[in-house]
């Protein structure tokens, strides 16, 4: 591995390896209003939810490297006190990467990018009309993390209002993943589509202790079969398979054409490997464990 010294690197330099290395991250479509009324939208990807209870999500607005000037929106938000975060899906996607644009002050983002403005209820900032989720937000604090070009400006806001588009939810009144179709920001010029094949379900219950990697078989630890996210799922049981399920399994045909092969263990392995791909974990379990007893 190379070691990044940030005191030493390059500002632009570093700047790729961070968002390169901190990715996918989520894009704040960030709608401002100056003190003479005068709209802007930009999008910020140093942005995330930090709190349910109050609900309260941070984005930064950093300094220009270049010139190390600030950026309209930040200036909106010291004046006004008040932004809209309007979340960016796929469909508008290109239309968000014109509004990163650096625009004249005069010029109205929301023109140029063709989305459509439309009135907050509770905030002056407009909403996009095209955004699936839009934010209405009261700036709590603005936390300045330097002066120099890159540094960012942590801009803390509460959410007054949440709208949601009806489409994106499934029939429990949830956010659907594939519905809300959202885009997130890679390092340079990469982004990622968080739909279809992208998106993985792992469930994993919080309240029930696992018996954790280092109750798995020592066999299971050294295989080149199963990977780290195998021997996950095999540390996240509640308790190991018992005799009864171990002998049970080696009773099955295809289990006992294994262990008369070359290659036993590996069959097992192997085997476990198809199981939990199907997410039959006990069955799995039990193939491992029997591994272990040869």
């Amino acid at each position: 591995m190379i070691s990044i010294d940030p005191k030493t690197t390059a500002t632009p330099e570093l700047h790729q390896y961070l968002v390169g290395s901190i990715a996918p991250r989520p894009i704040a479509f960030a709608s401002t209003l100056d003190e003479t009324g005068r709209p802007n939208l930009a999008p910020y990807s140093f942005f995330n939810v930090f709190s349910s209870n109050p609900p309260i999500l941070v984005f930064s607005s950093n300094r220009r490297v270049g010139d190390n000037t600030t950026k309209d929106t930040l200036h909106n938000v010291q004046a006004t006190g008040e932004v809209v975060i309007n979340v960016v899906n796929y469909s508008i996607v290109r239309q968000m990467a014109l509004a990163s644009i650096q625009y004249p002050s005069e010029v109205s983002e929301f023109e140029k990018s063709g989305l459509t403005p439309i009135a907050s209820d509770l905030i002056k900032p407009f909403r996009v009309k095209e955004s699936p989720v839009q934010m209405e937000c009261k700036v709590q604090q603005i936390l300045p993390l330097g002066e120099k070009g890159g540094a960012g400006h942590l801009i803390i806001c509460e959410i007054l209002r949440l709208h949601l588009d009806e489409t994106i939810l499934d029939d429990s009144g949830k956010i659907n993943p594939h519905k809300i179709d959202l885009m997130g920001r890679m390092g340079r010029a990469f982004y990622v589509r968080a739909s279809g094949e992208a998106i993985h379900t792992i469930f994993q219950p919080v309240d029930k202790l696992g018996i954790g990697y280092s109750a798995l078989p020592l066999t299971a630890r050294n295989s080149r079969i199963l990977t780290g996210n195998h021997l996950g799922l095999l540390a996240s049981m509640t308790e190991p398979p018992s005799t009864a399920e171990i002998a049970a399994i080696r009773q099955e045909q295809k289990v006992a054409a294994i262990l008369r092969s070359k290659k036993p263990l590996e069959g097992l392995h192997h085997y476990a490997q198809l199981e939990l791909a199907k997410e039959k974990i006990a069955q799995a379990a039990a193939l491992v464990w029997l591994a272990e007893e040869l």
